[in-house]
């Protein structure tokens, strides 16, 4: 559960400060800013399965980035290892979206408020740190919060790329170091002979209030309910 709420956390986190640094790199006029911004989606236009699957043959200990690099990291059966690999990962997947719409929030905050900020004598760094990342955040909390509800189910990145490992199979263990809920309750439910559908719908139940509770949240941030209502 600990394992869970941290990658879902620390994931969002990653992905948006990535993404809002990258955004606030092509916000500039530099040359070739288009075939940049191309280059910057290419992680989100491709089928996730696919990129999970080739990031995993790649991590793997003979795998492309041992022998490149020169390594002889064990990327996917260490148990610390193996989470920062998924994060890593999961970052790669997850940043281009948030370079999106952290791109479009940039474009809607009115540019008069910097240029007054810098009349008054404030530098970009006070300019970004007290005007651009608050507005960005009361625009984007619904999102970060929806993102951090995806995540926190996010069964592909887990179960494709370490299949919840590595495990100690000799103490008896069915959690791996990097399951997280969702794969928990699969591997419960059918990973296994002795199926314990009754803990899995368990820790479903669980996962739905949480997510829910999440959920819920995220709509009453941004209003929508009361829109249509």
């Amino acid at each position: 559960f600990l394992w869970t709420i941290s990658f879902a956390f620390l994931t969002v986190i990653t992905q948006f400060s990535l993404g809002l640094l990258v955004a606030i790199a092509m916000d500039k006029k530099i040359r070739g800013r288009g075939v940049y911004r191309s280059l910057m989606i290419l992680p989100y236009a491709m089928p996730s399965i696919m990129s999970i699957l080739i990031w995993g043959g790649m991590l793997d200990d003979n795998g492309a980035i041992n022998q490149i690099l020169g390594l002889d990291i064990i990327w996917l059966h260490d148990p610390f290892i193996a989470k920062i690999s998924v994060l890593i990962v999961n970052l790669w997947l997850g940043f281009p979206y948030f370079y999106l719409i952290s791109s479009g929030s940039l474009q809607a905050i009115p540019k008069e408020l910097a240029e007054s900020a810098s009349i008054d004598g404030a530098n970009p760094r006070q300019i970004f740190r007290l005007i651009t990342l608050p507005l960005l955040l009361r625009m984007l909390t619904p999102l970060l919060i929806a993102s951090f509800a995806f995540n926190f189910n996010n069964f592909n990145i887990v179960y494709l790329l370490t299949n919840g490992g590595p495990i100690n199979v000799l103490a008896g263990e069915t959690a791996g170091a990097t399951d997280i809920l969702i794969t928990y309750a699969y591997k419960t439910a059918f990973g296994s002979a002795e199926q314990n559908l009754g803990l899995a719908s368990a820790i479903s139940v669980i996962m739905f209030f949480i997510v829910g509770g999440l959920s819920l949240w995220s709509l009453r941030r941004s209003k929508v309910l009361e829109s249509v209502i």
